[in-house]
């Protein structure tokens, strides 16, 4: 699986190349096509240019074509800035029995959350309570070792060489569900670090959840907060983000004035919240053609059985996520929060310089960049900025326009579940068609071709 998951490296090829520039096929019947009979398709009252209509009905057709082709849910929310948001939601008729998909529905956030938890770090900088060149020893003593050769920095855009975590065998049954031991974030840097180092610090980049979690450690010993505080206090309730918070625990979603993650114990969330949508996998017999082959042998979701081969994800182990990927939000929320940061409201223009400052991602995704928890991304229709994520049963895509002033959002309710062919293509061709809509520019015709190494 991509970005915050136990698979990066081709699976995550796979899929950023199907998802601008980023899967069970098979019998899903289509849900209605028609916005009004799904009721999730909204935008304003006020009189629109036919237009806008056409690029709505069309991104309607692409997600309905997307779930057609094997993807559970699809969640599309796009705004030009100029007053006209569209709003989009389709899923398989099986998924209706655990939940009505709509597009204010929140989705765990995946490795979107890495662009919150910079947002806060360079806040601190921003206040002269850390530095981007400090060494991770300074804050964390004798957590990482050779921490006196990594920096911040080095941290932010994945140029520390530390193994990811999520890739350790005793990580991964917990991240599947197959575990529900609650990690805490110490003893996920400790999963990472009992690995070798994949190169010296900072020659080279390598996407690593576990810089993330070392960053979210550094900002509670420079502050004396929790992270979720830090995050609530900075960033959610100053944009008034209603449905934004930090997810943890063994299954459930915690609320925004719930305690949780500190460097000592992870806490368990208080109660299951009935606007998330719900996450599906493929089940075991079906994932396994999908897997690297580097994943151990048995390697599956834990969930409830689920027609269509699926099992539902929701409620599973999230402990191991946290800073690397625990946030829980809506796509309204994200967007804002997105508009925000590139707008210049959340960082002053030195920080918010340095977050877009890049380096090279792997050979295999020319057309990205990452900067400090921000990605560049260049799409058929033009350069954006934001993040992807993926957690088990979500996928998120956030961008934006340079300005802040266009977003769009494309949620997934699956991984695995659009990782075949047919289905990548699919999504791709909705992704690309979303980003293009919020640009103002044609959406593209000629369908997307899907990789052959997924």
């Amino acid at each position: 699986m991509p970005r915050n998951t136990p698979y990066p490296r081709p699976a995550r090829r796979a899929y950023l190349m199907l998802a601008l520039a980023t899967a069970l096929t098979g019998t899903l019947t289509a849900c209605e096509s028609s916005a009004t009979a799904q009721g999730t398709a909204r935008t304003p009252t006020t009189a629109r240019s036919g237009v806008v209509a056409a690029q709505e009905t069309r991104l309607a057709e692409l997600a309905q074509q997307d779930v057609d082709a094997g993807a559970p849910g699809i969640v599309v929310r796009v705004d030009k800035g100029d007053g006209h948001v569209i709003e989009i939601a389709r899923q398989a008729p099986w998924t209706r029995a655990d939940h009505t998909l709509a597009a204010s529905d929140a989705f765990r956030m995946g490795s979107n959350t890495k662009t919150m938890v910079a947002t806060v770090v360079l806040q601190l900088v921003a206040e002269h309570r850390i530095q981007l060149t400090d060494p991770v020893e300074k804050w964390l003593p004798g957590l990482v070792p050779n921490g006196s050769a990594i920096t911040l920095r080095m941290l932010l855009n994945h140029t520390s060489g530390l193994f990811n975590y999520t890739q350790d065998p005793d990580v991964l049954k917990a991240f599947t569900g197959q575990d529900s031991r609650a990690w805490t974030p110490r003893e996920l840097i400790a999963a990472g670090v009992r690995h070798d180092p994949l190169f010296a610090p900072g020659t080279d980049y390598t996407y690593s959840n576990t810089n993330y979690v070392a960053l979210g450690l550094v900002a509670e010993k420079a502050t004396g907060h929790t992270l979720g505080d830090l995050i609530q206090q900075r960033i959610a309730e100053p944009l008034r983000l209603k449905n934004t918070y930090l997810a943890t625990g063994t299954g459930t979603a915690t609320g925004p004035n719930t305690k949780i993650g500190t460097g000592t114990g992870t806490g368990t969330g208080t109660a299951k919240s009935p606007a998330l949508a719900h996450g599906y996998e493929p089940d075991a017999d079906r994932i396994a053609p999908l897997l690297p082959p580097y994943a151990p042998a048995g390697t599956a979701f834990a969930g409830p059985a689920r027609s269509a081969g699926y099992v539902d994800t929701t409620w599973i182990n999230s402990s191991t996520q946290w800073a690397a990927g625990g946030m829980v939000s809506t796509a309204r929320d994200w967007a804002r929060f997105d508009s925000a940061l590139l707008s210049g409201r959340l960082l002053p223009p030195a920080q918010l310089k340095e977050m877009k400052t890049t380096v090279a991602e792997e050979a295999e995704i020319p057309n990205r960049r990452y900067g400090l928890g921000l990605e560049k991304v260049v799409t058929p229709c033009g350069t954006v900025w934001g993040h992807n994520g993926q957690v088990p049963g979500y996928s998120s895509e956030d961008y934006t326009d340079a300005t802040g002033r266009r977003t769009v959002s494309v949620f997934t309710t699956t991984i695995f579940g659009i990782a075949k062919p047919e289905t990548a293509a699919a999504n791709q061709a909705l992704v690309n068609a979303a980003v293009c809509t919020m640009l103002d520019k044609p959406i593209p015709t000629t369908p997307p071709s899907a990789p052959t190494d997924s």
